[in-house]
């Protein structure tokens, strides 16, 4: 499977989920005419979910469920799209946590009612994910399948979103500290993986799947999130800002941890870890991805690499179709490869 096999069927199923986000906001949108700053800000929300992107978490539930049915139907696009609701109402908290300005080459959240007040639009961000976070349930629970099945799948997602908030508190705390590799694992933990952990066990849930195999996604989906955070960290370093979509340098400007910067904290001589600092305060990028490049970014790779290839040996495992194991299998194959695009 090439990258572009790799993105027709990303692009042909995110299609479809987001035909469902529309009906959803189309509701919503009858019912905030109360008053017309309400309107405003449901139409940004659904404006702000619709930007183009992979849709990977709500595409794992997708693929997990078609690997054990063999279909796709009406109610399982409905919890996708609340999936994706779910994963933008933690993007939202996340852009506003770390002042990023851009998300997909467009503003932040909070970012969109600048108009009236910087405090105001940062007020509004933290009450727009929540919001979304609750119109994420509604869908999901409002979906036809099974109560029991439905009662497990939304148990999962409220677990992964305390999982995630916990782990955003650590991210910040690192900021303030140097963190050694096990507190990353312990932060990372709840991030990535246990996202993907929600979304492939939510597939799996609904699609009655063997208990073996939720298992084994377990950890498969563990590894996954760990291989994908990893890339993700450094792609944030390294890539430029057209690829990335807003600046590579913000991780860099609030000091955060990620493990290829642990790493070189950990083995870089101590005048170069404090002179790292002063290139931060200087503007001087280049100088932190050197040094970067020479003492942590090929560790971190590694350990990449490590994840990738035990996801791909425990997706090998499991009873989904050949196909949906191909899927699998090719992407994590596409973030592991990724990572020789930054040197």
């Amino acid at each position: 499977m090439e990258e572009s096999e790799f993105n027709k069927i990303l692009d042909k199923y995110g299609n479809e989920i987001e035909n469902e986000i529309e009906k959803c906001f189309k509701e919503k949108l009858r019912d905030a005419i109360y008053h017309e700053f309400i309107d405003r800000v449901y139409k940004s929300l659904e404006d702000y979910v619709l930007r183009k992107g992979k849709r990977l978490a709500s595409c794992s539930t997708l693929l997990v469920y078609k690997g054990y049915t063999h279909r796709v139907d009406k109610e399982l696009l409905k919890v996708c799209a609340g999936i994706e609701l779910y994963r933008h109402s933690i993007l939202i908290h996340d852009d506003l946590v770390d002042r990023d300005e851009l998300r997909r080459g467009d503003k932040s959240f909070h970012r969109i009612f600048e108009d009236i007040s910087t405090g105001f639009g940062e007020s509004a961000g933290i009450f727009a994910g929540n919001i979304l976070y609750s119109l994420s349930l509604d869908i999901i629970q409002n979906s036809k399948f099974e109560r029991k099945l439905l009662s497990d799948s939304i148990t999962f997602l409220n677990t992964d979103y305390r999982n995630v908030n916990e782990s955003q508190i650590l991210d910040v705390l690192f900021e303030y500290k140097k963190p050694d590799e096990a507190e990353w694992y312990q932060m990372a933990s709840n991030r990535a993986a246990s996202l993907f952990r929600a979304t492939m066990l939510i597939g799996a849930i609904l699609a009655n799947a063997p208990d073996r195999d939720k298992e084994i996604l377990m950890k498969a989906a563990e590894n996954i999130g760990y291989a994908f955070d990893i890339q993700d960290d450094i792609i944030g370093t390294f890539a430029k800002e057209e690829e990335y979509g807003r600046s590579p340098t913000g991780d860099l400007l609030l000091y955060k941890k990620p493990l290829h910067v642990i790493y070189t904290l950990k083995n870089a001589p101590e005048d170069v870890v404090n002179g790292m600092r002063d290139m931060i305060k200087a503007n001087d990028f280049d100088g932190v991805r050197d040094i970067i490049r020479v003492y942590g970014l090929e560790q971190a790779k590694k350990k990449s690499r490590e994840h990738a290839k035990n996801a791909i040996a425990l997706i090998e495992k499991t009873a989904m179709s050949i196909e949906i194991k191909n899927f699998f299998k090719e992407f994590i194959s596409y973030v592991s490869e990724s990572l020789d695009w930054y040197k």
